[in-house]
């Protein structure tokens, strides 16, 4: 099969959306099928063995600097007349992407969108609020262009379904047990996520460092936690130095961007995983701590409930919370033997989580892409809600 994949992010940037693109990518590589990928910014030629066509941009300042917003042009047209594909994945569609599903319906090709980011929500997080509306109804539209829509967690599906968005299936969550592994423990990481104290508490995070992201719960925990708790925050964003002015005088250390190895070792030096969000889609960060043997405590809200067992991988407490956050942290700092039991399940489950498992069940969704597309109108659910 030929798949073209229109992205809003990808290579360099880092992020859940590009984590669970490259998985995808590497095994529709191993599968057989042949991809080319159109991506905003400076991503690296090929990818997987896969084309990657670079799509000129503009950084979408000051709100999201790090996001690269996709200007159309010929080469999209030419390189789609070579290529022939035989569906589109327009993953995201709001820029690029939406391109991307347009250059389907133009050219009656069938067309898959996944779900990623609930950009309404996130434009209220960013103080874009009059802008809200119509991105909702934009993000409609653009779905409703594809046979089949995607969606990487139950609640998000739901969420999708509410907003008006027709056809909406399932794409199974995966994450990296190889990569991430409790294995990667490292005292030298710990020493350094700890400010050089590895025999204290260590309470991790790993995401962008931005105002969606609710940080400010994790400063209002560390209030209610022991003074000797240390909290390491792993990543960067926007927010950082507004972030680190709050957290100053705290047992806080900031270490920047990881990625490889290092976070890695990051995820499985820890002793517990903090996710204050209330905008995740998914939160695959949240699965690379599990399938390290690490609990997580989340928000619960969007797809974090789906991603972590209540008791069981961790702990969910009430969004904005942070008395209660703290209160489930310490629930695992205080008690090694729930830590290590509840370690040990997210291991487990995370193992069940493969990226094969993930992509065969996508092949199969543009499978009933192509079919729908041919045979039956867009109404047409029934495949999808299985």
């Amino acid at each position: 099969m030929r798949i073209a994949i229109f992205t809003e992010v990808f290579l360099p940037k880092i992020d859940g959306v590009v984590t669970r693109l490259l998985g995808t990518l590497d095994q529709l590589h191993d599968m057989g099928h042949e991809a080319v990928v159109f991506a905003p910014g400076h991503p690296p030629a090929r990818y997987a063995g896969f084309r990657v066509e670079p799509v000129r941009s503009i950084s979408f300042k000051p709100w999201y600097p790090e996001l690269k917003l996709g200007l159309p042009t010929e080469r999209i047209a030419t390189t789609m007349e070579r290529f022939e594909p035989h569906v589109v994945h327009a993953v995201n569609p709001v820029w690029l992407a939406a391109w991307g599903t347009m250059a389907a319906t133009r050219r009656n090709l069938p067309l898959l969108a996944s779900f990623h980011t609930d950009v309404p929500e996130y434009a209220t997080r960013l103080g874009l609020e009059w802008i809200t509306d119509t991105s909702t109804r934009w993000v409609r539209y653009m779905h409703n262009r594809a046979e089949v829509n995607l969606c990487t967690s139950g609640p998000m599906v739901k969420r999708a379904q509410e907003a008006g968005i027709r056809n909406v299936g399932l794409w199974p969550r995966a994450v990296d047990t190889q990569t991430y592994s409790p294995e990667n423990y490292s005292q030298s990481m710990r020493e350094r996520l700890t400010g050089g104290n590895p025999d204290d508490p260590l309470v991790l995070y790993v995401g962008r460092l931005s105002k969606e992201k609710d940080l400010d719960v994790c400063r209002g925990m560390l209030e209610h936690l022991p003074a000797n708790t240390r909290l390491a925050m792993v990543g960067s964003g926007p927010h950082k130095a507004q972030l680190e002015a709050m957290f100053a005088g705290t047992n806080t250390v900031f270490t920047g961007y990881m990625s490889g190895q290092d976070l890695a070792a990051a995820y499985a030096s820890a002793d517990a995983f903090v996710f204050p969000s209330t905008t995740e889609t998914l939160g695959l960060v949240a699965l690379e701590s599990l399938a390290s043997g690490v609990p997580v405590v989340g928000a619960r809200a969007g797809g974090i409930p789906y991603a972590v067992a209540d008791e069981r991988t961790g702990f969910l407490f009430e969004p904005g919370n942070s008395a209660e956050a703290a209160h489930k942290i310490s629930l695992l700092l205080d008690n090694r033997s729930l830590r290590e039991k509840m370690a040990r399940a997210g291991r487990e489950q995370a193992q069940e989580w493969g990226w094969r498992t993930a992509t065969e069940a996508l092949v199969g969704f543009y499978e009933s892409a192509i079919d729908l597309h041919r045979y039956a109108p867009k109404s047409l659910v029934g495949r999808l809600r299985s």
